[in-house]
């Protein structure tokens, strides 16, 4: 939320158990545009905010992108929005 944004969305998600987590937004065509978590988080609920920035740290353009989430060998995506 919020969704569509500008100029940060938070993502929020809940871990059961203390495990591996990698939390990482693509572009429309399949590229990897930022990694925001890639490691062990404990049980629980967190929240990470993408800044709609890419690895670089540079702006990325107005369009949709998706982020990815694995935790125990579950996937989930979801499409998000930043608007200019």
């Amino acid at each position: 939320f919020p969704n569509p944004f500008n100029p940060s969305t938070t993502i929020s998600f809940t871990v059961p158990d203390a495990h591996q987590v990698e939390l990482e937004v693509f572009d429309l065509l399949g590229r990897r545009v930022q990694s925001l978590v890639a490691g062990s988080l404990p049980a629980g609920s967190h929240s990470v905010v993408w800044d709609g920035s890419d690895q670089e740290g540079g702006r990325v353009a107005t369009g949709v992108y998706l982020y990815r989430l694995r935790v125990q060998g579950i996937e989930y995506t979801r499409k998000m929005t930043l608007v200019e």
